[in-house]
């Protein structure tokens, strides 16, 4: 069995399509379908359902599948302690990182990964902590950082640090008394008009289940999964948003807003790392791991 053609078969199955296959190996379209029907010629096994929406695997691309991943992982592993011999870590890293996160994070972490493990690639990719979660879980990612992860068997999480919220509303035009930040209470949020993201969106979901522990539902205005048009709408007086301090201070016009303590009670987001617990992670995926950890505390943590 050619571990090249199984590579490609794995990627296929994962991301569920030849043409994003294609793109996440840098490979040609035809030369990947030609490989992987060389491979189901070998094994005598039709292992992808193709159709108009991607491919899907048939049950013996399933089985295999599920062996694929544990052989590409040793190679991995092999290539790895190999290259430990030289005092070197190695291989790939595929890393999903949260918008607000990335923005502050992708620099100093890319840097600090190019002095600890030089031999070794990184991939970094912005996204909604639910998406990421999934593409965790599919092998897409091997580390994502993610807010209000809820535990499973599929995941391993650590916990980074606490951000607490703020309401977020448009500063009042030149010309008017500067507005002071005073705090809100929970309960007179509940009567505000929010830009907020779709469920299952962490921030969603928090503030939903505590303005529901005080007997009230946060009145939507507007639901737009992306930081930077959640912002715009804000700016535009489409209504307020409930974000973290990053979130704004990162976004192209912080000076347009300001942040209100939100209190009774204070609504804050856990910020967790996780990887998956299906597949054993490679030593250069345990060092990343451990520098992401040392850099989101050091780069995020208040004060």
């Amino acid at each position: 069995m050619d571990l090249r053609q199984l590579e490609y078969f794995v990627r296929v199955a994962e991301l569920g399509s030849f043409t994003r296959a294609s793109i996440a190996l840098d490979v040609a379209q035809p030369a990947l379908s030609r490989q992987v029907r060389l491979l189901e010629v070998e094994l005598r096994q039709s292992l992808l359902t193709r159709n108009g929406r991607g491919a899907v695997p048939t049950e013996a691309g399933k089985l295999l599948l599920e062996h694929g991943r544990g052989i590409l992982h040793q190679v991995d592993r092999a290539r790895e302690e190999l290259g430990r011999v030289r005092g070197a870590l190695a291989g790939r890293v595929a890393v999903g990182l949260p918008p607000s996160v990335a923005k502050l994070l992708t620099v100093p972490l890319t840097r600090e990964f190019r002095q600890r493990m030089p031999d070794a690639t990184l991939s970094i990719l912005e996204g909604l902590s639910a998406a990421m979660r999934e593409s965790l879980e599919k092998g897409r990612l091997d580390i994502a950082v993610l807010y209000n992860a809820v535990p499973s068997a599929e995941v391993e999480l650590t916990p980074l640090l606490e951000e607490p919220l703020f309401l977020v509303q448009k500063r009042p035009a030149r010309g008017k008394a500067p507005p002071k930040a005073k705090p809100i209470a929970l309960r007179e949020i509940a009567g505000i008009p929010l830009v907020i993201p779709s469920r299952p969106n962490a921030i969603r979901m928090l503030v939903e289940s505590e303005m529901a522990n005080l007997g009230f539902r946060p009145q939507v205005a507007l639901e737009i999964d992306g930081v930077a048009a959640i912002l715009d709408l804000v700016e535009d007086g489409a209504g307020s948003a409930v974000l973290s301090r990053n979130a704004v201070v990162t976004s192209s016009k912080p000076q347009a807003f300001m942040l209100r303590p939100i209190t009774s009670p204070s609504l804050r987001t856990k910020l967790m790392v996780a990887m998956s617990s299906q597949r054993p992670a490679t030593l250069t995926q345990r060092a990343m791991l451990q520098l992401v950890q040392q850099m989101t505390r050091a780069v995020l943590a208040p004060g």
